[in-house]
């Protein structure tokens, strides 16, 4: 499966009834994980990206270099249809379409573009989102779009409008963000399907919603529109609970032996990292 078939996979999703939700992946062996249990779409936040590249927080300071290399990875050895967050397109209207080239030419299906003030400005108010213009964010989505290749390549809108403006002003941009050409809009701050709705009905096309109240059906959310539901980003922080305890063990004095339960096997590590056809390769390439 190239890149075109996986983003046209994920284009029929968005086309579709359902709404679904993608595996939160970080590197190329979470990826063959989530496919090796049936996942077709992964998800790749910025937060989870500046966690596992940097070890830093989410504050804009993993660069689009680091970024791009590390989806290149993740599609060198997964077939996911991948969505990114490429949070703000690390700049202005110029920078964003370097974003995508560099975003599309890694192998991803759908990126997303938003709407807050990013990086945070000198003295700029801890915990309040501030957006940037419509004007602005509306020109960064047409340069978005016609930087892309591929036509399949998804370009999403993201806006943080709800929680700034309410639903009113998220519909505004929405519909704003429609004119551009873009596939489809990103919301996030989500506290009901009928905001949902609303957004869809004006913007006339489909939905991605990020965390969302866990009281709200997934039914309801298909109904209003989301093809697209995250659910979090449980698998990183899953994978450090896992670590911490095995060193922990460890460096207590623990025996290896003791583990054997808590790890994967040989067999299943064998799968994952493709043993059996590098071992086919040296037998065809180095005998």
């Amino acid at each position: 499966m190239n890149h075109t078939e996986q983003r046209k996979r994920l284009r029929a999703v968005f086309a579709g009834p359902k709404c679904l939700s993608p595996a939160s992946v970080y590197d190329p062996l979470s990826a063959r994980i989530a496919e090796s249990v049936g996942y077709e779409i992964g998800m790749l936040a910025g937060s989870v990206a500046s966690s596992t590249t940097l070890a830093a927080p989410d504050l804009i300071v993993l660069t689009l270099t680091e970024f791009a290399s590390q989806v290149r990875r993740i599609m060198r050895a997964s077939r996911l249809s991948l969505i990114v967050d490429a949070d703000h397109g690390y700049g202005n209207a110029l920078n964003v379409m370097r974003t995508v080239e560099e975003l599309e030419h890694a192998g991803v299906s759908a990126l997303s573009i938003e709407d807050t003030a990013l990086p945070l400005r000198f003295a700029q108010a801890e915990g309040v989102d501030e957006l940037i213009s419509l004007e602005e964010m509306v020109g960064k989505l047409k340069a978005a779009v016609a930087a892309r290749r591929d036509p399949a390549t998804m370009i999403l809108g993201r806006t943080a409008a709800l929680k700034v403006e309410g639903t009113e002003g998220a519909v505004k941009r929405a519909k704003a963000f429609a004119t551009t050409g873009v596939d489809a809009i990103f919301l996030v701050g989500v506290e009901s399907a009928d905001q949902v709705k609303a957004v869809c009905d004006a913007a006339k096309l489909p939905v991605m919603v990020g965390s969302a109240p866990a009281s709200i059906r997934r039914e309801d959310f298909a109904a209003a529109g989301t093809r697209v539901l995250l659910q979090g980003h449980q698998p990183l922080p899953a994978a450090v609970k896992a670590l911490k305890e095995v060193y922990t063990h460890l460096y207590g004095g623990g025996a290896p032996a003791d583990l054997k339960d808590r790890i994967a096997s040989a067999r299943e590590m064998d799968t994952l990292i493709g043993s059996e056809t590098y071992r086919k390769w040296q037998r065809d390439y180095l005998r």
